[in-house]
């Protein structure tokens, strides 16, 4: 777990995430940044016997550095990585290890974030596949960064996540090397706090989201709790509609999807050029 500048969500997350270990589970958190009242609650759980490492960076390096620390210095069959604002529900590491367990072509298979209602049964059912192994997934060939499981063995194949490169981006370099990402089918939820329709959440209103934009929602151009309710939606649509032919994730084709979006936005009146 990567904290940063949120009290209000690691006092909930991180006992959590804490609760949902098993004994084959180790914890490593990363605090970024000296908000003081975040890093005084992440270091009262750092001696808890579930904690394996605990590493305080003063300068806020964002998500890569901490996710490589975890994945080139850990030994464990499998990595992960849980945002300080998203708690899987309880038993999710054990059935996205056992699925794993199942079907070692798996790669970054991980719990649905999304609401009931985001859910599109005649864009999602056709992406669903049920392998020999008995195990389902709604295949996508990236999944978000937080409650997802990973072998150990593809990140010794592939190596960390490069300078510039996204977590999606690293998903799909795996997938063109064979291995089958998606979501455990029937979902294993992860309730994501930063969703307004949580009933966690702490955007109860728009004055509460200027407190604490999140940066897509900074770099989107959104400003209202509706709007990043709507944008929710969107990004679940998104990833059921998206394809499975790889060729779309590169050269013209991505060029040619990127610039659509980019127009969408604009016309929304989110974004700029």
């Amino acid at each position: 777990m990567i904290t940063y500048n949120s009290p209000e969500h690691v006092r909930r997350t991180l006992p959590h995430l804490l609760d949902t270990c098993d004994e084959s589970t180790r914890v490593w958190l990363w605090h970024n940044g000296d908000h003081e009242e975040t890093l005084e609650v992440v270091r009262s759980f750092a001696a808890d016997p579930r904690v394996h490492r605990f590493h305080h960076s003063r300068e806020n390096v964002r998500l890569r550095p901490p996710t490589n620390w975890l994945w080139q210095e850990s030994d464990g069959a499998f990595v992960s990585k849980v945002d300080d604002d998203c708690m899987p529900e309880p038993g999710w590491i054990q059935q996205l290890r056992d699925a794993h367990r199942a079907d070692p072509q798996f790669g970054a298979i991980g719990c649905w974030r999304f609401r009931d209602e985001d859910f599109v049964p005649e864009l999602a059912e056709r992406k669903i596949q049920t392998f020999a192994s008995g195990v389902s997934l709604l295949r996508n060939h990236w999944v978000q960064g937080s409650g997802y499981l990973l072998p150990r063995a593809l990140v010794e194949r592939h190596g960390p996540i490069r300078d510039g490169q996204s977590f999606t981006r690293y998903c799909i370099e795996l997938a063109r090397h064979g291995a089958v990402n998606g979501w455990l089918y029937p979902f294993v939820r992860e309730e994501n706090l930063d969703d307004p329709r949580s009933p966690h959440t702490l955007f109860p209103d728009d004055e509460s989201f200027h407190r604490r934009m999140p940066l897509t929602a900074q770099a989107l151009g959104i400003s209202t709790v509706a709007e990043w309710a709507q944008q929710e939606h969107e990004s679940a649509v998104a990833v059921q509609a998206a394809s499975l032919d790889l060729r779309e994730y590169s050269g013209w084709r991505f060029r040619r999807r990127n610039l659509v979006k980019r127009v969408q936005r604009r016309l929304r009146g989110r974004g700029s050029w």
